[in-house]
Protein backbone atom coordinates (compact mmCIF):
# COMPACT_ATOMS: atom_id res chain seq x y z
CA UNK A 1 0.00 0.00 0.00
CA UNK A 2 0.94 3.46 -0.35
CA UNK A 3 2.38 5.84 2.18
CA UNK A 4 2.14 9.75 1.54
CA UNK A 5 4.38 12.18 2.97
CA UNK A 6 2.96 16.27 3.07
CA UNK A 7 4.20 19.55 4.60
CA UNK A 8 3.89 23.31 4.38
CA UNK A 9 0.50 23.37 3.63
CA UNK A 10 0.13 27.00 5.89
CA UNK A 11 -3.83 26.90 5.96
CA UNK A 12 -4.96 29.84 7.06
CA UNK A 13 -8.47 31.58 6.65
CA UNK A 14 -6.46 33.76 3.73
CA UNK A 15 -5.98 30.84 1.56
CA UNK A 16 -9.13 28.84 1.73
CA UNK A 17 -9.34 27.52 -1.63
CA UNK A 18 -6.50 25.67 -0.34
CA UNK A 19 -8.19 24.56 2.65
CA UNK A 20 -10.76 23.15 0.05
CA UNK A 21 -8.04 21.11 -1.42
CA UNK A 22 -6.88 19.56 1.47
CA UNK A 23 -10.26 18.71 2.86
CA UNK A 24 -10.71 16.60 -0.48
CA UNK A 25 -7.04 15.00 -0.27
CA UNK A 26 -8.08 14.24 2.92
CA UNK A 27 -11.16 12.49 1.93
CA UNK A 28 -9.78 11.17 -1.55
CA UNK A 29 -6.23 10.15 -1.82
CA UNK A 30 -5.33 9.85 1.97
CA UNK A 31 -8.17 7.40 2.27
CA UNK A 32 -6.26 4.84 0.11
CA UNK A 33 -3.05 5.09 2.47
CA UNK A 34 -2.17 3.03 5.11
CA UNK A 35 -0.56 6.26 7.00
CA UNK A 36 -0.34 9.99 6.53
CA UNK A 37 3.08 12.05 7.96
CA UNK A 38 2.49 15.55 8.07
CA UNK A 39 6.08 17.16 8.17
CA UNK A 40 5.14 20.67 10.04
CA UNK A 41 3.66 23.50 9.06
CA UNK A 42 0.40 22.37 8.24
CA UNK A 43 -0.91 25.89 9.44
CA UNK A 44 0.12 29.09 9.12
CA UNK A 45 0.15 29.50 12.53
CA UNK A 46 -0.57 28.06 15.92
CA UNK A 47 -1.04 29.93 18.57
CA UNK A 48 -1.32 27.07 21.49
CA UNK A 49 -4.02 24.03 21.69
CA UNK A 50 -6.26 26.39 23.87
CA UNK A 51 -6.60 28.99 20.96
CA UNK A 52 -7.66 27.02 18.25
CA UNK A 53 -8.59 29.77 15.39
CA UNK A 54 -12.51 29.03 14.15
CA UNK A 55 -11.16 28.48 10.56
CA UNK A 56 -8.77 25.20 11.73
CA UNK A 57 -11.94 23.63 13.07
CA UNK A 58 -13.23 21.97 9.66
CA UNK A 59 -9.64 20.33 9.17
CA UNK A 60 -9.18 19.00 12.86
CA UNK A 61 -12.57 17.66 12.05
CA UNK A 62 -11.41 16.32 8.71
CA UNK A 63 -8.48 14.81 9.96
CA UNK A 64 -10.48 12.90 13.36
CA UNK A 65 -12.62 11.46 10.11
CA UNK A 66 -9.56 9.97 8.80
CA UNK A 67 -7.84 9.16 12.01
CA UNK A 68 -11.03 7.06 12.86
CA UNK A 69 -11.11 5.46 9.75
CA UNK A 70 -8.02 3.63 11.21
CA UNK A 71 -5.26 5.56 8.77
CA UNK A 72 -2.71 6.56 11.02
CA UNK A 73 -1.39 10.13 10.89
CA UNK A 74 2.17 11.15 12.04
CA UNK A 75 2.66 14.68 13.04
CA UNK A 76 5.89 16.21 13.28
CA UNK A 77 6.36 20.09 14.61
CA UNK A 78 6.84 22.86 11.73
CA UNK A 79 8.33 26.18 12.47
CA UNK A 80 4.51 27.94 12.22
CA UNK A 81 2.88 25.18 13.92
CA UNK A 82 5.92 24.62 17.16
CA UNK A 83 3.02 25.17 19.31
CA UNK A 84 0.72 22.15 18.48
CA UNK A 85 0.19 19.99 22.30
CA UNK A 86 -1.37 16.61 23.43
CA UNK A 87 -5.07 18.65 22.99
CA UNK A 88 -4.64 18.95 18.87
CA UNK A 89 -3.68 14.77 19.19
CA UNK A 90 -6.44 14.22 21.15
CA UNK A 91 -8.92 16.26 18.56
CA UNK A 92 -7.63 15.22 15.44
CA UNK A 93 -6.19 11.37 16.62
CA UNK A 94 -2.61 12.32 15.45
CA UNK A 95 0.60 10.92 16.57
CA UNK A 96 3.17 13.34 17.51
CA UNK A 97 6.92 12.51 16.53
CA UNK A 98 9.92 14.04 17.39
CA UNK A 99 10.97 16.47 15.41
CA UNK A 100 13.80 14.31 13.94
CA UNK A 101 12.46 10.65 13.44
CA UNK A 102 13.24 7.57 11.88
CA UNK A 103 10.71 5.23 10.62
CA UNK A 104 10.47 2.02 9.06
CA UNK A 105 8.66 1.17 6.15
CA UNK A 106 8.87 -2.61 4.38
CA UNK A 107 11.90 -2.90 6.37
CA UNK A 108 13.58 0.48 4.86
CA UNK A 109 14.56 2.95 7.33
CA UNK A 110 13.97 6.41 6.37
CA UNK A 111 15.16 10.04 8.39
CA UNK A 112 11.81 12.54 8.52
CA UNK A 113 11.78 16.13 9.85
CA UNK A 114 10.62 18.94 9.27
CA UNK A 115 13.42 20.54 7.61
CA UNK A 116 14.45 23.81 9.35
CA UNK A 117 17.37 22.67 10.98
CA UNK A 118 19.12 21.36 8.18
CA UNK A 119 19.14 25.02 7.27
CA UNK A 120 22.53 26.22 9.23
CA UNK A 121 23.68 28.79 6.84
CA UNK A 122 20.83 30.77 8.08
CA UNK A 123 21.84 31.91 11.09
CA UNK A 124 19.75 34.77 11.95
CA UNK A 125 16.91 32.00 12.00
CA UNK A 126 18.32 29.87 13.51
CA UNK A 127 19.16 32.21 16.65
CA UNK A 128 15.45 32.84 16.39
CA UNK A 129 14.32 29.00 16.20
CA UNK A 130 16.65 28.70 19.04
CA UNK A 131 14.62 31.84 21.13
CA UNK A 132 10.69 30.31 20.07
CA UNK A 133 11.92 26.85 21.08
CA UNK A 134 12.84 27.43 24.59
CA UNK A 135 9.89 26.58 27.21
CA UNK A 136 10.64 29.77 29.20
CA UNK A 137 9.59 31.99 26.28
CA UNK A 138 7.08 29.90 25.31
CA UNK A 139 5.48 29.61 28.75
CA UNK A 140 5.58 33.33 28.43
CA UNK A 141 3.92 33.30 25.25
CA UNK A 142 1.12 30.71 26.65
CA UNK A 143 0.45 33.40 29.36
CA UNK A 144 -0.85 35.95 27.14
CA UNK A 145 -4.33 36.73 26.10
CA UNK A 146 -5.22 35.38 22.40
CA UNK A 147 -5.51 38.48 21.32
CA UNK A 148 -1.85 39.54 22.18
CA UNK A 149 -0.83 36.14 20.71
CA UNK A 150 -2.39 36.76 17.36
CA UNK A 151 -0.90 40.44 17.31
CA UNK A 152 2.82 39.39 18.52
CA UNK A 153 2.56 36.49 15.75
CA UNK A 154 1.62 38.63 13.14
CA UNK A 155 4.79 40.99 14.09
CA UNK A 156 6.73 38.04 14.09
CA UNK A 157 5.42 37.38 10.39
CA UNK A 158 6.36 40.86 9.03
CA UNK A 159 9.47 41.08 10.46
CA UNK A 160 10.45 37.24 8.46
CA UNK A 161 8.94 38.17 5.73
CA UNK A 162 11.30 41.26 5.45
CA UNK A 163 14.31 39.91 6.28
CA UNK A 164 13.06 36.86 3.85
CA UNK A 165 13.04 39.83 0.83
CA UNK A 166 16.20 40.29 1.99
CA UNK A 167 18.47 37.08 2.31
CA UNK A 168 19.83 35.09 -0.71
CA UNK A 169 18.10 32.22 -1.57
CA UNK A 170 21.19 29.46 -1.04
CA UNK A 171 21.25 30.84 2.65
CA UNK A 172 17.74 29.47 3.11
CA UNK A 173 18.23 26.33 1.61
CA UNK A 174 19.81 23.74 3.21
CA UNK A 175 23.11 23.08 4.27
CA UNK A 176 24.83 19.95 2.63
CA UNK A 177 27.21 19.03 5.79
CA UNK A 178 24.43 18.96 7.73
CA UNK A 179 22.39 16.89 5.95
CA UNK A 180 24.60 14.00 5.81
CA UNK A 181 25.83 14.75 9.02
CA UNK A 182 21.89 13.71 10.18
CA UNK A 183 21.93 10.93 7.98
CA UNK A 184 25.04 9.16 9.91
CA UNK A 185 23.88 10.00 12.95
CA UNK A 186 20.36 8.52 11.62
CA UNK A 187 22.18 5.54 10.10
CA UNK A 188 20.10 5.54 7.59
CA UNK A 189 20.53 6.46 3.32
CA UNK A 190 16.96 8.53 2.92
CA UNK A 191 15.94 11.79 4.60
CA UNK A 192 12.53 13.38 3.75
CA UNK A 193 11.31 16.91 4.81
CA UNK A 194 9.77 19.96 3.81
CA UNK A 195 10.48 23.70 5.13
CA UNK A 196 12.75 24.95 2.05
CA UNK A 197 9.70 24.45 -0.61
CA UNK A 198 11.61 23.20 -3.06
CA UNK A 199 10.04 19.90 -4.33
CA UNK A 200 12.94 17.73 -5.62
CA UNK A 201 14.75 14.13 -5.50
CA UNK A 202 18.22 14.72 -4.60
CA UNK A 203 20.66 11.68 -5.12
CA UNK A 204 24.29 11.86 -3.89
CA UNK A 205 26.69 9.55 -2.55
CA UNK A 206 27.72 9.67 1.04
CA UNK A 207 30.21 7.41 2.75
CA UNK A 208 30.81 5.34 -0.75
CA UNK A 209 26.83 4.71 -0.97
CA UNK A 210 23.83 6.13 -3.16
CA UNK A 211 21.58 8.78 -0.38
CA UNK A 212 18.66 10.80 -1.18
CA UNK A 213 17.23 13.88 0.10
CA UNK A 214 13.43 14.24 -1.10
CA UNK A 215 12.11 17.68 -0.81
CA UNK A 216 8.03 18.25 -0.05
CA UNK A 217 6.62 20.95 -2.12
CA UNK A 218 4.48 23.24 -0.40
CA UNK A 219 0.52 24.09 -0.61
CA UNK A 220 0.47 27.41 -2.46
CA UNK A 221 -0.56 27.00 -6.51
CA UNK A 222 -1.54 23.17 -5.88
CA UNK A 223 -1.08 20.64 -3.45
CA UNK A 224 1.84 18.25 -2.89
CA UNK A 225 2.65 15.29 -2.02
CA UNK A 226 5.10 12.39 -1.81
CA UNK A 227 4.16 8.76 -2.44
CA UNK A 228 5.71 6.04 -1.42
CA UNK A 229 5.08 2.68 -2.87
CA UNK A 230 7.54 -0.73 -3.41
CA UNK A 231 10.01 1.21 -2.12
CA UNK A 232 9.70 3.46 -4.96
CA UNK A 233 9.16 7.36 -4.39
CA UNK A 234 7.27 9.75 -6.51
CA UNK A 235 6.48 13.54 -5.95
CA UNK A 236 2.66 13.99 -7.39
CA UNK A 237 0.87 17.76 -7.50
CA UNK A 238 -2.67 17.70 -6.28
CA UNK A 239 -5.59 19.61 -7.88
Amino acid sequence: MTTLFIADLHLSDQRPEITKLFTKFLQNEARQCRALYILGDLFEAWLGDDCILPAYQEIILQIKELTASNIPVYFIHGNRDFLIGSRFAELTGCQLLDETTIINIDEQQYLILHGDTLCTDDVKYQQFRSMVRNPEWQEQLLAKTPAERIALAKQYREISQTETAEKADDIMDVNQQEVESALRNANVNTMIHGHTHRPNIHTFELDGKQAQRIVLGDWYKHGSALKLENGEFELQIIS
